[in-house]
């Protein structure tokens, strides 16, 4: 009997997506912490929005190393639910990661602390924009910690394919973020007026809000219960405590270096004047917005391929691979037609100037154009951090996106007429060559399990319902 691929890609498709439309959401509310403290800092005037926008970034270089690092947590729990190892084996490693994560969290703080001074004088701020600034990172700090154990609940949970989890905690998390906002940074209530510093005090205790939200989560939901992560005794840190940083460390290096790839693609852009600062963060904003959705089907390929990979079943990693790449670029037309057909309504969202919107439309033209590459290589990231591949995805990345695309956007911004359309060249170039040197590494490490995978569907025409039933069970 003869069974079309088709249906186990629409089954499978079923199954990534009830794991990422959650995490999409989850993700929208990281960014509307953001957007409120933005909001709120505006209001108090161009120092304190200047203050909070230098903060913030700073924070953020250190924010990414920290959470690509404990992004290895999720694969390794994967697999170990595929592999079928007793929950109370897999409790005893996250206890040992939230210890970890609590000494890289006052790591973090520390560093935080000392580098503050330096890295204000080399910015060589105006002063009133600087003392806000330090009060804010100073205050800042404090939430290090927190995140630092949310990014392990997170990952853990997302490990189980229990999404909502983080959903829960990041709306709790907002919503303290939100209301302290107000209260801190005008002083109502009794409360100092702090201004910046207060943007970042309601930061901590969003922080920490989520922190005991997960708390509850994990003492109540029964598959985390099964952790009993609250057991008395030490944590053990065991030798797959330290497998989180071998595998976390290039997963750290990979979304830095995307970052701070856009990072100096927006210094490039000062030299151009101001208009065309604020049409590339106009441009900037939408295609992060729309780089939410492929980045959450990537993290829902990496547990759906860890289950894969526990299990020892080659030939479901590589379908699982192959389908989040197909969810990514699928969602790519989309999100590239309607920027391309509605960059004039997009554009006329964030600004009424003439000048700026007319540059801002152009860049969202090639915004749309690298959403292909930026969705290949989200979710063929997600598939190989499923099967634990992350050293060589590290380099590729690297090569990339700075020693093939930044060349290519310093010399079209700098030595010709395209100016700052040049950088965005740089961006697409540097896409295109991680998502094909990504898919590649994928394609390549599980090719002797891609025909298998078809003849297992050909030779066993239970196999679609019998992941059906395993998808319900690893959902409850």
């Amino acid at each position: 009997m003869s069974i079309p691929i088709l249906p186990a890609l629409r089954c499978e498709a079923q199954a990534n997506l009830r794991l990422a439309l959650p995490i999409i959401a989850t993700q929208m509310t990281f960014m509307g912490m953001s957007t409120v403290d933005t909001i709120f800092a505006g209001r108090l005037g161009a120092d304190a929005l200047a203050a909070v926008a230098v903060g913030a970034n700073v924070w953020f270089l250190a924010f990414i190393v920290f959470s690509g690092m404990l992004m290895a947590c999720s694969p390794i729990v994967a697999q170990h639910i595929g592999a079928g190892r007793p929950a109370v084996q897999t409790g005893s490693f996250v206890r040992g990661v939230l210890l970890l994560a609590l000494g890289m969290g006052l790591l973090w703080m520390l560093a935080m602390r000392l580098a503050t001074p330096g890295v204000l004088t080399v910015l060589a701020l105006p002063p009133p924009v600087a003392d806000d600034a330090r009060d804010y990172l100073m205050a800042l700090s404090w939430a290090t910690v927190p995140f630092a154990l949310c990014f392990v609940a997170r990952n853990v949970a997302e490990g189980h394919g229990l999404v909502h989890t983080a959903l829960v905690a990041g709306s709790f998390g907002f919503t303290v973020n939100a209301v302290f906002d107000y209260l801190l940074m005008y002083g109502r209530l009794g409360l100092p007026a702090l201004g910046p510093e207060g943007c970042a005090w309601a930061s901590v205790l969003g922080g920490w809000s989520m922190v005991a939200v997960y708390a509850v989560l994990y003492r109540r939901l029964p598959r985390l219960r099964a952790l009993e992560l609250f057991r008395p005794g030490w944590p053990r840190l065991g030798p797959e405590t330290w497998e989180v940083l071998r595998l976390g460390g290039p997963i750290a290096l990979i979304v830095a270096a995307e970052a701070w790839m856009f990072n100096v693609g927006a210094l490039l852009m000062a030299r151009f004047g101001a208009d065309v600062i604020a049409a590339h963060q106009i441009a900037i904003n939408v295609a992060s917005l729309a780089f939410m959705v492929p980045l959450s089907i990537g993290f829902a390929t990496t547990v759906r391929v860890g289950y894969a990979a526990g299990a020892g079943d080659g030939a479901a990693v590589r379908l699982r691979g192959e389908t989040g790449m197909l969810l990514g670029i699928g969602f790519s037309l989309l999100s590239a037609t309607l920027m391309a057909l509605l960059s004039d309504a997009i554009v006329a969202l964030y600004t009424e100037s003439s000048a700026v919107a007319a540059v801002a439309v152009r860049f969202l033209y090639f915004a749309a154009l690298f959403q292909f590459f930026d969705c290949v290589q989200a979710t063929a990231n997600g598939a190989l951090r499923g099967i634990k591949d992350t050293r060589v995805p590290a380099w590729i990345t690297i090569t990339a996106y700075w020693a093939i695309g930044m060349p290519v956007a310093l010399t079209l911004s700098l030595a010709t007429a395209q100016g700052p359309y040049g950088v965005w060249w740089g961006f697409i170039v540097a896409l295109a060559a991680a998502s094909a040197g990504l898919a590649w590494r994928f394609l390549h490490k599980t090719a002797r399990t891609g025909a298998s995978a078809r003849d297992r569907l050909a030779g066993d025409p239970g196999m679609l319902q019998n992941q059906r039933g395993a998808e319900q069970r690893v959902s409850r």
